[in-house]
């Protein structure tokens, strides 16, 4: 459902988001280990993360990436699936057509409909701060 991209850019945030409620910064090196991605493809996504103002992004000696205060507060899940694979999710055919629509839908429309429409309510109501906090607990985990 989700691209490749927006996988690692949901894991990234909760291990960010999980870091910077025990107030440290971490790495690139840190966030692509705790995901299990390529750090040259993980550095593309938190580019990503940061220009749409969902972490921060610090250079220098006491640099690395977090999340503030306010930050973790309001960052949903859907404003990081919307910065990396755009709205395409919740309007994409079940069966991957072009031309799906309601006055020419696919066999599966009506019921794909109503999973996307879930979905973003999931989305849209999910916060990185309660995913960390069930990460920081070890009720969930990021790598396979």
């Amino acid at each position: 459902m989700f691209s490749k991209a927006c996988e690692y850019g949901i894991r990234a945030s909760i291990f960010i988001a999980e870091q910077s409620l025990l107030d440290r910064k971490v790495s690139l090196k840190d966030v692509a280990e705790a995901i299990d991605s390529p750090a040259s493809y993980t550095s593309k996504i938190l580019q990503k993360l940061s220009r749409n103002n969902i972490i921060n992004s610090d250079k220098g000696p006491t640099g690395g990436f977090s999340m503030g205060k306010k930050e973790l507060e309001k960052v949903k899940l859907s404003s990081i699936v919307f910065a990396i694979d755009g709205e395409s999710i919740y309007n994409g055919c079940g069966l991957g057509l072009k031309k799906c629509n309601e006055k020419m839908p696919c066999p599966v429309h009506n019921q794909f409909k109503m999973i996307r429409d879930q979905l973003k309510k999931m989305l849209e109501t999910t916060t990185v701060l309660s995913l960390a906090v069930d990460y920081e607990k070890g009720f969930s985990f990021l790598k396979r």
